[in-house]
């Protein structure tokens, strides 16, 4: 299974370049000479992981060999998850670009922390938008210089705000304004940077008739993404998506393995297990939290094949819980995440396969007269509902309300109801009205008799 993710991880490797391209500029450069050089602008969400890593360095290459005048790197990530050493070559590659490289923090809202926080050292102009935060670097990347500000020592556990950023020298740009709002912004802190040699042009200055003058922009933004599979590989390692479908997937393939057969249930859970074993490859994940929710799924599947959650289930659930809670490494799964989870194969395996179990196993047997009268015993208290024992089988069953049988009580099956067993005590049960009809006329008739 691992080589099969790596060799899936490898592929979107492979393809990203192709699938790139499909990501349209938002303004291509034209013949008007009027118009500056374009800047790159490449959008970075989430870990940074083997595939943003790879565009962020493929962007870097595009743009000097494209005839970009630089790249903005726009930033919404809270880490890395991947080698602190790759990290440091990309900050290095940044610092040595042919072009200037800049890091927006945007839109509002987003983060910049970890290892892929520092990235903002590196850069050679960075800015934050409104509502954006900044730190909890962890440790210093090594062999490389970065400029994170007057006390970065105070920023590796804590985050701060766009204007604290700026009062800290973190976020620098010749624009007056506390935050960089939007992409049109950033361009403009650009305008007049020497980089190599060259100066980069991003605006102009227009005058109007009437003699007053405003401030043009003059080079387009053409914007880049990740490509389809590539993006897709991206989404799959991200932390509670991973968690999702392996969890979804293994519950799929238990279900298809009970259902004896091969259908859309196994083929959806195999490819979910599949990306699921591949986003658990490339996040930082704890091997013995993954060999904990495979004995959860062995404990689920002990239960299941009785048709009735019992201690196995119970103990499934909690090896569950604690492989969720403990599943990754320097980062944690939202409350709701793992709400979904838990809630999801809670109900599963305390309800819905049990049923599906008990469903298509007794089925054969329903309507067999030999049923109807047999003995049994009750597993749990039937009151009105329960389950019972009879034959080699366990059954759900209910009763009378006046007959109430308690647990390891006997009993008897007087009708079924589809897969339901309708049971009464086997001393002391409720009498058909029939039968006390006939009793009460047969004890008339023999008074009579007497008399």
């Amino acid at each position: 299974m691992r080589r099969l993710a790596i060799v899936l991880g490898g592929l979107a490797a492979v393809l990203a370049p192709v699938l790139g391209s499909f990501g349209t500029p938002a303004a291509a450069a034209t013949d008007d000479p009027a118009l500056a050089a374009p800047v790159d602008v490449v959008q970075i969400s989430g870990f940074l992981d083997r595939i943003t890593l790879d565009e962020l360095n493929r962007s870097i290459e595009r743009a000097e060999t494209g005839g970009a005048q630089a790249l903005i790197v726009q930033l919404n990530s809270k880490g890395a998850v991947v080698p602190t050493a790759e990290i440091t070559e990309l900050a290095l590659r940044m610092q040595s670009a042919k072009v200037p490289v800049a890091v927006w923090v945007g839109p509002s809202g987003a983060r910049a922390q970890g290892a892929a926080g520092q990235l903002l050292g590196a850069a050679a102009v960075t800015g934050m938008a409104p509502g954006t935060r900044v730190g909890s670097f962890g440790a210093p990347l090594p062999d490389v210089t970065l400029d994170l500000g007057d006390d970065p020592a105070a920023l590796r556990s804590r985050t701060v705000n766009a204007a604290e950023a700026r009062a800290q020298g973190i976020v620098r740009n010749p624009l007056t304004d506390e935050t960089v709002p939007t992409l049109r912004n950033m361009l403009l802190a650009l305008n007049d940077l020497t980089w190599n040699g060259t100066t980069v042009r991003t605006t102009q200055q227009v005058t109007a008739d009437d003699g007053t003058s405003r401030v043009e922009l003059i080079a387009a933004p053409r914007l880049f993404k990740i490509g389809l599979v590539a993006q897709l590989m991206h989404s799959v390692a991200s932390v509670p998506v991973a968690y999702l479908l392996i969890t979804i997937g293994l519950c799929l393939l238990l279900f298809e393995f009970f259902t004896a057969g091969i259908g859309v249930a196994g083929m959806v859970g195999a490819v979910c297990t599949v990306l699921g074993c591949y986003g658990l490859l490339a996040l930082p994940t704890r091997g013995w939290a993954v060999a904990l929710l495979m004995a959860a799924v062995v404990a689920f599947a002990i239960d299941v094949q009785t048709g009735v959650p019992r201690f196995w289930t119970g103990a499934g659930m909690v090896l569950f819980t604690v492989a969720s809670l403990f599943l990754y490494r320097g980062v944690r799964l939202s409350w709701l995440t793992l709400l979904v989870g838990l809630a999801g194969v809670a109900l599963t395996f305390f309800s819905g396969m049990p049923s599906m179990v008990r469903t298509r196993f007794a089925t054969p047997t329903i309507g067999r007269e030999w049923m109807i009268g047999a003995p049994g015993e009750a597993l749990t208290a039937v009151d009105p509902e329960g389950v019972v024992q009879v034959g080699e089988g366990q059954w759900r069953a209910r009763t009378n309300r006046a007959t109430p049988v308690l647990a390891g009580g006997r009993v008897k099956v007087v009708a079924i109801d589809g897969v339901t067993l309708e049971v009464e005590p086997e001393e002391g049960g409720a009498r058909d009205y029939r039968e006390r009809r006939g009793s009460g006329a047969a004890a008339t008739k023999s008074e009579e008799t007497r008399a």
